[in-house]
C-alpha cells in the first residue's frame, strides 16, 4: 500500500536546521498492523503525519499504491487524504459544541452531503463503536473512552482503507486503554483495514503485526511478530 524512499524531514530553527527523519526507507503491505514506537521526539508522530499527507518530507518520496502523495496539489492532496485515510490522535480533536452523532457527521457534511443523508452512516458506526445511547451527548458530557469511541467512529465515516493512529491510548487509563484497542483490532478486521499506530505501549505494539522502532529519526528496528 505504501512505499517510502530516501525520507528526509528538517525543521528550522533559531538554533539551526534540525532533521527530524534520516534516510527512512519502509514498505507497508495492504492489511498490515503496524506499530511505531521510540523514545518522546524520536520521529514517530513526524513520521505518521507524512505517511497521511499531512506534512511533507524535505527529501525523499512517499508512494501511496505507487501514487506519488506530494506530487498532488492542494485540493486534490485534500481530497484524496480525506477519503483514503482516517486519523485518530490522542487528544480526540471532537468540537465541543457539536453532539457526537454530529461530531462523526462533520466529515460527510464537508463532503457536501445533506445532513439527512450523513446521519445514516454516522449512526451506524458509533452503534458499532458502542454509542448508541449517546448519540446526542456532547464530548464534554462523555468519558475519555466515550470521546476516543467518537474520534474513531468519526476517522471510519469515509471508509478509509488506511487508518493512522497517534497514541490513541495515551490519554486513558489501563482498562479503557484495553478496550480501545480491543475495538480497534476489531475494526481491522470488520472494516478490511491496514493500521499504523503509534504508541508508547509496548504490550500492546507486540500484539501487532509488525513493530517500528525509531530513535534520533532513524529506522532502527523492523520486527515481524
Amino acid at each position: 500500500m505504501i512505499r517510502i524512499n530516501g525520507l528526509n524531514k528538517y525543521f528550522d530553527t533559531v538554533s539551526g536546521r534540525l532533521q527530524v527523519l534520516r534516510d527512512i526507507d519502509l514498505q507497508v503491505e495492504v492489511g498490515q498492523r503496524i506499530a511505531v514506537v521510540g523514545s518522546s521526539g524520536a520521529g514517530k508522530t513526524t513520521l505518521m503525519h507524512i505517511m497521511g499527507g499531512l506534512d511533507r518530507p524535505t527529501d525523499g518520496e512517499v508512494l501511496f499504491e505507487e501514487k506519488n502523495l506530494f506530487a498532488l496539489k492542494g485540493a486534490e492532496l485534500d481530497a484524496f487524504r480525506n477519503r483514503t485515510i482516517g486519523f485518530v490522535f490522542q487528544f480526540h480533536q471532537l468540537l465541543p459544541e457539536f453532539t457526537a452523532l454530529e461530531n462523526v457527521m462533520m466529515p460527510l457534511l464537508i463532503a457536501g452531503q445533506s445532513r439527512a443523508k450523513a446521519r445514516i452512516p454516522a449512526a451506524e458506526i458509533l452503534t458499532e463503536v458502542g454509542l448508541k445511547e449517546r448519540f446526542g451527548h456532547k464530548p464534554g458530557a462523555l468519558s475519555g473512552g466515550e470521546q476516543q469511541r467518537v474520534a474513531i467512529a468519526r476517522a471510519l465515516i469515509q471508509k478509509p482503507r488506511l487508518l493512522l493512529a497517534d497514541e490513541p491510548t495515551g490519554n486513558l487509563d489501563r482498562r479503557t486503554s484495553e478496550e480501545i484497542f480491543a475495538l480497534i483490532e476489531r475494526l481491522h478486521q470488520s472494516h478490511n483495514l491496514t493500521m499504523v499506530i503509534v504508541t508508547h505501549n509496548d504490550q500492546l505494539a507486540a500484539r501487532m503485526d509488525r513493530v517500528l522502532r525509531i530513535e534520533d529519526g532513524q529506522l532502527m528496528a523492523d520486527d515481524l511478530n
